[in-house]
């Protein structure tokens, strides 16, 4: 293992040393705005916005974070079953996702946060003493852990975890690490698929069929914007001890994705909090993407639930799957 990385290291040491391509925010040009179907943000980048309101004064808000390659349109179906229960939906298309400006590079850890704290004060500016709430599924997890940590986190009534992407440097072995630090200061520019890891991200079939024909679902990844998804996760596992905002976690036993124990590892880093402020929920048959599993129903009707039962004064109250039965405790060590 020592001649393996004292290899490593003299190759990146020999070849022409890279640096990553990122594309942060610019300076600040006007204050953020809605517009339309766009957020304008404070340096004059548009991203894409998506709503889902039901019909009236909605009970609650989402703002919802979607993952790593991925966009808006992935709240297409969630957002729908939520405004069937008078909870309204915004998703937008993060920089270097979706339609946003410089596809596939990476923004930074902080202009990911400083968008989701403007888009979040927008959005409470819309919907004026409506209780909002940040969801954030997988790399949307992680960006919405490192805003809560912030000295001026947005000002939210609670959040929702999807399967956070907390699988930070702390939990990975010394080859994944090495391996990275390599490629990204070597070749930033080579692109990688996923082909032949044999991950499985969710038993919803037709579902990853038409994620691989959307043109807007990005199908290879940067080492440089690996690079940077790292550096997010290691904000976000080092924001969990900080991390006091009622929140929802939720886990599936069968993700291939984010493994078991950087996720055990992140929750029992939180501190100490009742059910009324924390709850965690373990899904024996859930994957990485649990609100479009085949189980989707049964997690999207625990989501509603626990941001209606905060509203209506029972927070705390067991979750309709019983899927909070066991606790972080379901997940043993790897």
């Amino acid at each position: 293992m020592r001649l393996g990385l004292l290899a490593a290291l003299f190759l990146a040491l020999a070849l022409p040393a890279c640096a990553p391509s990122l594309r942060p925010a610019g300076p600040p040009v006007a204050a953020p705005t809605v517009t339309g179907d766009g957020f304008i943000a404070a340096d004059g980048m548009r991203l894409a916005l998506k709503s889902w309101l039901p019909e009236g004064e909605p009970n609650a808000v989402i703002l919802a974070l979607h993952g790593f390659n991925d966009y808006s349109n992935a709240f297409l179906e969630p957002a729908a079953a939520w405004r069937e229960r008078g909870i309204a939906t915004y998703a937008y298309d993060q920089r270097g996702f979706g339609e946003s400006p410089h596809a596939g590079l990476w923004p930074g850890t902080q202009t990911l946060v400083a968008d989701l704290g403007a888009l979040a004060a927008l959005v409470r500016a819309r919907h004026p003493g409506v209780p909002l709430y940040l969801l954030g599924e997988s790399m949307g997890g992680a960006v919405v852990m490192a805003a809560l940590a912030e000295p001026e986190p947005p000002d939210v009534a609670g959040a929702v975890l999807v399967a956070p992407a907390v699988w930070g440097r702390p939990t990975m072995d010394v080859f994944k690490r090495v391996a990275l630090w390599v490629s990204v200061h070597t070749t930033p520019w080579l692109t990688l698929t996923g082909r032949g890891l044999d991950i499985k991200p969710s038993d919803n079939i037709e579902m990853l069929k038409a994620l691989g024909s959307d043109p807007l679902v990005l199908k290879e990844s940067r080492v440089d914007a690996i690079w940077g998804m790292v550096n997010l996760m290691d904000a976000a596992l080092a924001a969990a001890p900080a991390l006091g905002t009622p929140t929802l976690i939720l886990y599936g036993k069968r993700d291939e994705v984010i493994p078991g124990q950087p996720t055990r590892l992140m929750v029992e880093s939180l501190p100490p909090a009742p059910p009324e402020v924390r709850q965690v929920a373990i899904y024996d048959d859930g994957y990485h993407m649990l609100t479009r599993d085949l189980q989707a129903d049964l997690v999207l009707s625990d989501i509603a639930f626990w941001i209606e039962s905060r509203a209506g004064g029972a927070a705390g109250a067991p979750l309709p799957s019983g899927a909070d039965g066991e606790g972080i405790e379901a997940l043993v060590e790897d």
